[in-house]
């Protein structure tokens, strides 16, 4: 590994003109940097140079890329960049990060030239304008699950990443594990049959959802950019509630416990089904706000046949899902005592010829009952990732580096990744559409449901609160009647603040 001197990383910044970038950068990047210079760092040959946006999980990311050159870590909290700077000379002595920001537009005005790619791993309401701003420069794209925040941002993702011709990949890790290939090339031989009905859960979430909107208007953190933070979301004052963690329970920022999981957890279901679009959803829940999600739901996606593959047909298939502590019925072939899946989660099929599990990100896959099927291991013909789970983030920078003529692509590329992902995120549209009382139509070409009518209302929770002032503990709840119609129109393809559109 070629060691990196020490450099101060202010020693970069120098007053001038913009660095011009190797690709023209756009508009959007580059006001108020017309005065600044920043001088090019030599870095070392044959290495990929990487920026992380996003310090949480994107600093694991950066774990797995150390190989590489790290060339900037950019937060709006700079209060978290800091800490991580600090943990990075900590534990790389012999290597530095020269470049911090807090806006990602302006890395990328200043030092775009110096970047090959970009692990983004903001909230999840930012992800899609950061990576398609990040593809329209040309950078490699490692994006966080869920890849986006609504339907419409996966499709211009998808799109992006065949126009601009890039290196994906979405951060479901599992996707890249041995496991999932071994639960794939099991149903592909047919070892369990047709299989018509699956079942998957969480344990998630582990953060508080149902929840109103906060009262208190605390002081904002001086080292925070909030409006940065809030990015394409409508405009409210800063609570902690939001910030570093929560923000995965609000229905603005987040997408609840079925984004945060889901990726991880059907991704073996939809890869081994070759499962597109579904053509229809279902899904009832615990109590919800307009502002957060439930603390528990079950949805149903209904999936049309597919070409046969391999040994085994593809019929019309059922896929529940399960989350905050609701579970399928356990399966008889099961012992007392024998775990579901695992702590985090888990899928299990049900074919005609057998039933198969796994936990979370697949792992542990098992023929059931396990016992008599002890022994039993498919022939493994798919490529391979050197490292299973933990090479998701290699087999992307191998994937960065090869000739796009013939580069082979990763196991999450956005091309799977993108409609995989609207399959997610429609589903916490259902759960909002619940109040229908209906199974609602999909039309996942043209990403709109077909069966809600014009003028057709829905009552939504403004809130929900317990109310003891009579002495007797009841909820309180306050409905807003809105178009049904326009309403999920809205959550499909929601408007940005100005500043944050997305445009191919």
């Amino acid at each position: 590994m070629t060691e990196q001197k020490q450099i101060p990383r202010r020693d970069f910044i120098k007053t001038s003109a913009v660095v011009a970038s190797a690709l023209t950068v756009p508009a959007l990047f580059t006001p108020g940097c017309a005065e600044d210079k920043v001088e090019k760092k030599q870095w070392p040959a044959g290495k990929l140079n990487i920026a992380v946006v996003g310090l949480g999980m994107g600093y694991s990311n950066m774990r797995n890329c150390m190989e590489e050159n790290i060339v900037a870590l950019c937060d709006v909290d700079e209060r978290r960049t800091k800490g991580r700077l600090d943990e990075f000379k900590e534990n790389y002595p012999d290597k530095t990060v020269p470049y911090d920001y807090q806006d990602y537009k302006k890395m990328f005005a200043e030092i775009g030239d110096q970047i090959d790619a970009v692990v983004i791993a903001t909230p999840d309401h930012t992800h899609a304008k950061i990576t398609l701003d990040a593809m329209k420069l040309g950078k490699h794209v490692y994006c966080q699950k869920p890849l986006t925040h609504s339907v419409y941002e996966s499709r211009i993702l998808t799109q992006a990443a065949e126009k601009y011709n890039v290196a994906t990949q979405m951060g479901n890790q599992g996707a890249s594990g041995d496991q999932v290939a071994w639960i794939c090339e099991s149903i592909w031989n047919g070892d369990i049959g047709e299989i018509k009905e699956v079942h998957a859960w969480t344990n998630r979430p582990i953060w508080p959802q149902c929840l109103n909107r906060p009262e208190d208007t605390p002081r904002k953190p001086s080292e925070l950019d909030w409006d940065l933070w809030l990015g394409p979301a409508p405009q409210r004052p800063y609570s902690p509630w939001y910030h570093p963690w929560n923000w995965r329970g609000w229905f603005d920022f987040g997408t609840g416990a079925l984004g945060d999981m889901a990726c991880h957890i059907l991704d073996p279901v939809m890869r081994s089904l070759r499962l597109k679009y579904p053509t229809g959803i279902q899904a009832s829940s615990s109590k919800w706000t307009i502002e957060s999600p439930p603390e528990s739901e079950k949805i149903t996606y209904y999936f049309p046949e597919r070409e046969k593959y391999r040994n085994v047909e593809m019929p019309a298939v059922e896929v529940t899902w399960y989350d905050g502590g609701l579970m399928p019925n356990r399966p008889a072939e099961l012992k007392d005592g024998e775990m579901m899946g695992d702590r985090d989660g888990g899928v299990l099929f049900i074919g005609s010829k057998g039933k198969m599990m796994c936990g979370c990100y697949g792992k542990d896959p098992k023929r059931l009952p396990t016992d008599q099927f002890k022994e039993y291991a498919p022939e493994i013909n798919e490529r391979i990732v050197p490292g299973g789970i933990g090479g998701h983030e290699k087999d992307w920078i191998r994937a960065c580096k090869e000739d796009p003529t013939v580069r082979v692509k990763t196991k999450s590329h956005f091309g799977y990744a993108g409609p995989f992902n609207e399959v997610v995120v429609m589903g916490t549209v259902a759960a909002r559409l619940s109040g229908l009382r209906r199974i609602l139509e999909w039309d996942g070409e043209n990403m709109q449901f077909t069966n809600i009518n014009k003028g057709e209302k829905i009552g939504l929770p403004k809130f929900v609160k317990l109310d003891d002032d009579s002495g007797v503990p009841k909820y309180k709840s306050e409905y807003e009647e809105v178009d049904a119609l326009e309403y999920a129109q809205n959550l499909i393809k929601r408007k940005p603040r100005v500043g944050w559109e997305l445009i191919l």
